[in-house]
């Protein structure tokens, strides 16, 4: 195996890593960030909620089971770099296409390889995420410094139009149709409608700026808001959007950017955590059932609740909003961060965390059940059938 050319690694606060390059030569910025999950790299580099995110893996061999062309959740690689440990020499599985280096080589992702990435880790963990910069040209630490502090924050960032499709399109339901759904993309993964589809639902997947009159031309019983990058602050439109759906009373269902889209729609803050949540390790506690969850997570801000400080435990009550009664449905057990919310007296609820991660637990894949069950409650409410 020939010799791979020297690399940097550069954080905003001047923390230095040396390794070596991996993927495409180059150099790249974004927001340090790292996931505990020691499967699904495939899955998190084509997760749109990684865009401008630089992801340190911490499970130190990455790239064992090689790529395929199945397991991608959108249609490119999204992260901004990528680091790792101890990349695989060579790959084995019987459902590979290729190797993990080459296809990130090929869609031009610049990464680092041989970091101690439990060090780096550990620095992201005490001092927060934060800037970054990756470069296999130019090994001057002090030069790429002065570049990573020029870079765009993740705070304040309005991504959602350059993850987003740009025309509809439709995916159709298996088997029988029983109802249909207008999906905002955000940052969608092709999960979501994958397992709408597996419940009847055929799901009309709409690009970020559509109007209220755009999603109820779908002939939508019911609405959904996908997770997605970037600083839910910036999102005036879609929280806007939000709004006319609760008051026409449409049942709605977000996830991750689109829970955070919905608390600002009932008039609560977001705000940004110190390094996020992101792994599929997370315990999540289910106040409707009483249940522990172990959950995928990939966020780095969460919904504000008034009066509550950000890491205190969120009173088991309800909430008086514009839109009536909402009670925090679901709190994570590390850190008391809200991950779920539910009105009482419209039709809506979120998660913060990911029921349709595919490489992960599937302990929530039961909130798309709930999900359907709330249309089939208003569609025989209006004496409507969907045979």
């Amino acid at each position: 195996m020939s010799r791979r050319r020297p690399a940097i690694l550069v954080l905003e606060d001047g923390r230095t890593f040396h390794g070596e390059a991996y993927g495409s030569a180059g150099e790249t910025f974004g927001e340090a960030v790292f996931n505990t999950g020691m499967t699904g790299y495939q899955e998190t580099l084509t997760d749109p909620s990684y865009h401008r995110q630089v992801v340190v893996q911490t499970a130190p061999h990455i790239g064992n089971t090689g790529v395929n062309g199945e397991d991608d959740e959108s249609r490119r690689i999204w992260v901004a770099g990528y680091v790792v440990r101890d990349p695989a020499r060579a790959s084995s599985n019987w459902r590979a296409t290729g190797g993990l280096e080459d296809r990130l080589a090929t869609e031009g992702i610049v990464g680092i390889s041989g970091v101690d990435t439990r060090a780096l880790t550990r620095h992201l963990r005490e001092r927060g995420a934060m800037r970054v910069g990756i470069s296999s040209v130019d090994d001057d630490p002090r030069a790429l410094l002065a570049r990573v502090r020029e870079a765009p924050q993740m705070l304040g960032a309005d991504l959602s139009a350059e993850v987003t499709t740009a025309a509809p399109y439709v995916v159709q339901a298996e088997g029988a149709h029983r109802f249909t759904v207008a999906a905002l993309d955000l940052g969608i993964k092709r999960n979501v409608p994958r397992r709408l589809a597996a419940r009847g639902v055929t799901t009309h997947v709409m690009p970020a700026h559509s109007t209220i009159e755009d999603l109820l031309a779908t002939g939508a019983d019911a609405v959904f808001f996908s997770p997605g990058p970037g600083d839910p602050a910036t999102a005036d439109g879609p929280v806007g959007l939000a709004r006319e759906v609760l008051g026409r009373r449409i049942p709605l269902f977000g996830i991750c950017f689109g829970s955070q889209i919905l608390g600002r729609a009932l008039g609560f803050g977001t705000y940004k955590l110190g390094y996020g949540h992101r792994g599929i390790n997370q315990p999540v506690l289910d106040r409707v059932t009483g249940k522990v969850e172990v959950t995928s997570h990939n966020h780095g801000f969460a919904v504000e609740v008034p009066g509550v400080t950000p890491g205190a435990v969120v009173p088991d009550q309800v909430i008086e909003t514009e839109f009536g009664g909402v009670q925090v449905s679901h709190l994570c057990l590390n850190d008391n961060v809200v991950e779920g919310l539910r009105a009482k007296d419209v039709p809506a609820f979120t998660v913060q965390y990911h029921p349709e991660a595919a490489a992960g637990p599937h302990d929530a894949d039961y909130l798309f059940d709930r999900f359907a069950e709330l249309i089939e409650g208003r569609t025989h409410s209006e004496g409507r059938t969907n045979a």
